[in-house]
């Protein structure tokens, strides 16, 4: 696992959308897995910028959502297709139909059989080369609550309390409003990407965030489960960095890492 602490926020997303724009810059059809919520929205400016300057073509980019409410229509505002696109997609060049996320929209029998055709949709474009992640209070990535299975692949999750308040913002504050149900990418799936790249800020973040990377691997922390990965890079700025034990080795080790080997 490659950790880097940034200076700040702002460091910390010009940091990730560098290593987006580099992978979908050799690789123009990329598949890449994106990340709803506040800690990836500066990383999508960056993006947004890098496409309007005229660096960056998202035009044969594949995009996976991790994912989706069930019980809301898909053009929901609070949706996360909907999010997604107000906030990053509407305003690059990537066609709506190569964006796909769970559909939690459907019938009962049709959620039955959700999970397993998002699961063949990853699959068919030859899975995620590079999944952006944020991390949860109490240790989450994706929806994945505290006691997922660490080989758990996409499926039908009942939210925690605790997350449905921390969402409740999105829903002018009323909890009720917010589903108790989602469909997310399991933590097995999430694993198979090539590369993870969780971006966390601020001092909230950084429990979860020691307790992910330098507690144990425990499937009460499910991002913990980055520690198994072969390429798993944590940015986080100072704030988030905060109750790390090992920061002062994870800022030494990157800055001595030969440019080949950073992410």
């Amino acid at each position: 696992m490659e950790i880097v602490i940034t200076a700040d926020a702002e460091a910390a997303a010009e940091a990730a959308a560098g290593a987006i724009e580099r992978l979908v810059v050799k690789h123009p059809n990329a598949v890449l897995g994106l990340a709803t919520g506040s800690s990836p929205l500066p990383t999508y400016r960056r993006l947004i910028a890098a496409h309007r300057e005229g660096r960056l073509s998202f035009a044969s980019v594949r995009a996976f959502l991790l994912d989706e409410y069930v019980g809301l229509p898909a053009d929901h505002p609070e949706s996360y297709r909907a999010f997604i696109q107000r906030e990053f997609t509407d305003h690059v060049d990537l066609p709506s139909d190569r964006l796909q996320g769970p559909d939690g929209s459907g019938s009962d029998a049709e959620l039955r059989t959700a999970a397993d055709r998002y699961e063949a949709s990853i699959t068919e474009a030859g899975g995620i080369d590079l999944q952006l992640l944020g991390i949860g209070r109490d240790g989450h990535i994706g929806f994945n609550e505290p006691t997922s299975s660490l080989g758990s692949r996409t499926r039908l999750k009942t939210l925690t309390e605790t997350t449905r308040v921390d969402n409740a913002r999105f829903f002018d504050d009323d909890v009720d409003a917010v589903p108790r149900h989602v469909l997310t990418q399991g933590i097995g799936t999430i694993l198979d990407a090539r590369h993870l790249l969780l971006v966390a800020t601020g001092a909230s973040k950084a429990e979860p965030v020691a307790r992910a990377v330098e507690g144990p691997l425990t499937a009460m922390v499910p991002a913990s489960a980055l520690q198994l990965h072969p390429r798993a890079t944590v940015v986080i700025d100072k704030k988030a960095a905060a109750k790390l034990i090992h920061a002062n080795y994870y800022r030494h080790a990157y800055a001595h890492k030969p440019e080949w080997q950073r992410f």
